[in-house]
């Protein structure tokens, strides 16, 4: 709008409806201090968890296999793709950084892949048995040596199959 007075534009300000519901101020330093003691010293087992995740995918990946006719190319990535997902999201809470970030590598993998063909669904069966191996070491944290390898194995994999399928 216009002032006449002086040709000069004047900004009304609408209240903002929504944060006068919802307030401001983000949360306090106590509460966030509170949930990170509670994230490091979290002893809740992740192993039956992790599994009701890998029998998830397990359920994924022989539908990949053997497909029935009707069912379209994103049902079957989503049957892979959810499970990895709730891998990665868990797996650091639970002190299992290593299974979230093999996780992570294979999201991004999928998210690329425009159908499981038979050579993607071997990486996401090597993907499978690298984190049933973690799970049943036990292998916490970013796995150390061998945890950096097992991520160099997956990212590897994956390299393979964008360079031979692109």
């Amino acid at each position: 709008m216009t002032d006449e007075s002086n040709g000069k534009a004047r900004f009304y300000n609408p209240p903002n409806l929504l944060k006068q519901k919802v307030g401001s101020g983000g949360l306090g330093k106590d509460i966030l201090e509170k949930a990170q003691r509670l994230l490091e010293e979290n002893k809740i087992d992740f192993k039956p968890i992790a599994y009701t995740y890998m029998d998830a995918l397990h359920a994924g990946l022989e539908l990949a296999y053997n497909p029935p006719a009707n069912v379209r190319k994103e049902k079957l990535l989503e049957g892979l793709l959810n499970p990895i997902m709730q891998l990665k999201a868990n797996g650091g809470m639970f002190h299992y950084s290593l299974v979230s970030r093999i996780s992570d590598r294979m999201i991004i993998f999928l998210e690329n892949l425009a159908t499981p063909d038979k050579d993607a669904q071997e990486i996401i069966q090597a993907y499978y048995t690298t984190i049933t191996a973690i799970l049943q070491s036990n292998l916490k944290g970013d796995g150390g040596k061998e945890g950096e390898n097992l991520y160099l194995a997956i990212c590897e994999a994956c390299d393979r199959y964008c360079r031979k399928h692109r």
